[in-house]
């Protein structure tokens, strides 16, 4: 499963107040940190107020590279801060996270992605707003994939997100999302399916032994990204497990190499 790391993120108090008070020291720990538990993206998002967000993402893109060389998802709702951020990475292969079907929305994020050669978070997301049905989904994610093979962008550089909603207000939001990835995944073997796995459990409690269990479920349907915690050392060992036990892990190896490089950390 490719792991984006979900830590650097300004709508977390901790980060926040990290950059605004340009504590550069605490956001390449995280990055760090991030990076050795086996993140294979960071995520790095400003979360600030869109008169400020370009500055404050240039900054930490700046931060985090100088500290790992683990590839960036840039995380912005805005096409513009994106464009103004990515001449500045330095490594290519990274990810834009994330473009939604509304109007205007792909022509300006998958040309960017196109030219700098970056994967795309797709949200399954259009005027209407999330939809409320598997099909509806799945015909979003079918137009993203058309639109972005316009600009050349080969269907495993899109990451579809069919938007998990949390369980507290729709109780057959986990169930949707599985059925949704299945249905993706057996249209376009080769596009990506991505969630930004925490939502699921939102307001509730026990919430780590939720996402933990949706992540086994989603997985067993194709879901092969998430953005997670990676220092969340139960939720890595269940996907190097789900992955063994879906026998996609040839003699144990990715299983016992985590297994070893876990206890050396203990």
């Amino acid at each position: 499963m490719i792991i984006v790391g979900e830590k650097i993120n300004g709508t977390l108090k901790a980060v926040q107040a990290a950059i605004l008070e340009r504590d550069a020291a605490f956001i390449a720990e995280l990055a760090r940190r991030q990076a050795e538990a086996g993140a294979d993206y960071l995520d790095v998002n400003a979360g600030t107020a869109p008169g400020r967000e370009e500055e404050d993402l240039k900054w930490l893109v700046e931060v985090v590279q100088e500290v790992v060389d683990t590839p960036l998802c840039l995380d912005s709702p805005r096409p513009e801060t994106l464009a103004a951020v990515l001449p500045q990475v330095r490594r290519p292969g990274g990810l834009l996270n994330s473009v939604t079907a509304e109007p205007g929305k792909p022509g300006k994020v998958f040309p960017l992605a196109a030219e700098y050669r970056f994967g795309v978070v797709s949200l399954t997301i259009d005027e209407r707003g999330i939809p409320k049905d598997v099909e509806t989904r799945v015909d979003i994610a079918s137009r993203l994939i058309e639109e972005a093979g316009k600009y050349g962008l080969r269907e495993e550089y899109i990451y579809v997100d069919p938007l998990v909603t949390t369980l507290a207000t729709a109780s057959t939001s986990g169930k949707m999302f599985v059925e949704a990835v299945r249905e993706i995944k057996g249209r376009f073997p080769e596009v990506h399916v991505i969630s930004g796995l925490s939502n699921v459990s939102f307001g509730l409690p026990l919430r780590r032994t939720l996402n933990r269990t949706f992540l086994v479920l989603a997985r067993e349907a194709g879901m092969d990204a998430a953005i997670v915690d990676p220092l969340d050392d139960e939720l890595m060992v269940t996907i190097q497990a789900t992955e063994l036990l879906l026998g996609e892990d040839p003699y144990c190896r990715r299983y016992l190499q985590y297994c070893r490089s876990r206890k050396a950390r203990v």
